[in-house]
């Protein structure tokens, strides 16, 4: 119970009592989940596309973050305008924290070179809940939450608008994104005092490589998260095998080594899991974290073909 208090306190009032430091969901399959941090990413497939993301961060360690995410993102062309539209349900828990988000994202899009760059926004809500319980040793020296005027002391909850953009550019071999989150800094009123959550700022990159056996070809990626005082990357290497199979490793500065594997099913549904081993002293205290992946993407012709046959009975 103490770890999760510390844990806690950490996260709702981290460095600065006035800025909520917790960031958003941390995710090692961040190649398959770029709308949850870039809307200028809706649409860039070219296809409708639907994610289903759970991971359990730091297992067995009390009050360690959890987190599911679902998003959906599909091109459009209203009017003759090439667009991308998606939508992104967020629910993320760590201590006594629960965070839940709903966002709308659109990006329009234009043919630049060889492949296509978005430029988009999101707009949407969040609802962040505290319930926290608090276990006050006994002494002079600790103060309870009633004398503290920035701890706490019951359940609360605050609802605020949020807003993101994003740019994001693609061709058949590589992309790359600069994004930020939480444009806004939206204030959280609860009754001790009012936090904002601090904005978030991504970049991303990718390139396929193509080997000599066609069977094989190979995709390192880059993803940097900052909040203006931390900077963190992320590196990974992923071999695919057949287009079907693939598997590789990923770095998180300061914090794990990742292992990666995935498999597309015969309907194309693309399944992962991913594996984090941590590098830091919380090793000590989890046996690491655990993350899957769900993927689906198809066009409105749902796979068939566009081609008209005629049938030998009514010729």
């Amino acid at each position: 119970m103490m770890r999760r208090i510390l844990f806690s306190l950490l996260v709702l009032l981290g460095p600065e009592a006035a800025v909520m430091s917790q960031n958003d969901p941390v995710t090692s399959h961040y190649m398959f989940n770029n709308l949850l941090y870039n809307p200028g990413s809706a649409g860039s497939s070219g296809r409708i596309c639907a994610t289903a993301l759970t991971r359990q961060q730091w297992v067995g360690f009390e009050g360690a973050p959890s987190s599911t995410i679902f998003h959906v993102d599909a091109a459009l062309s209203p009017f003759g305008i090439r667009s991308g539209l998606g939508i992104t349900i967020v629910n993320d828990m760590v201590g006594f924290d629960t965070d839940n988000s709903l966002s709308l994202s659109y990006s329009y899009i234009m043919r630049l070179g060889n492949g296509t760059l978005g430029a988009g926004i999101s707009l949407g809500m969040l609802n962040k809940a505290i319930d926290p319980t608090w276990n006050i040793p006994s002494g002079d020296q600790f103060v309870p939450p009633t004398g503290d005027p920035l701890i706490p002391e019951g359940k609360e909850s605050f609802v605020a608008f949020d807003m993101g953009m994003g740019v994001f550019y693609s061709t058949a071999d590589y992309w790359a994104g600069l994004s930020v989150t939480h444009l806004n800094e939206p204030e959280i009123r609860y009754q001790k005092g009012t936090p904002y959550v601090a904005r978030q700022y991504y970049a991303t990159a990718g390139y396929t490589i193509r080997l000599p056996n066609p069977l094989f070809e190979v995709t390192p990626s880059l993803f940097i998260f900052s909040d203006g005082r931390i900077f963190q990357p992320t590196v990974t290497t992923i071999v695919k095998y057949n287009k079907k199979v693939w598997g590789g490793v990923g770095f998180r500065g300061g914090d794990a080594l990742t292992g990666i594997l995935g498999t597309e099913l015969y309907n194309g549904i693309g399944i992962g899991y991913a594996y984090d081993f941590p590098l830091n002293d919380i090793k000590r205290s989890t046996s690491g974290s655990h993350e899957f992946v769900v993927r689906y993407c198809f066009d409105l012709s749902m796979g068939r073909s566009s081609r008209r046959y005629k049938s030998i009975r009514f010729l």
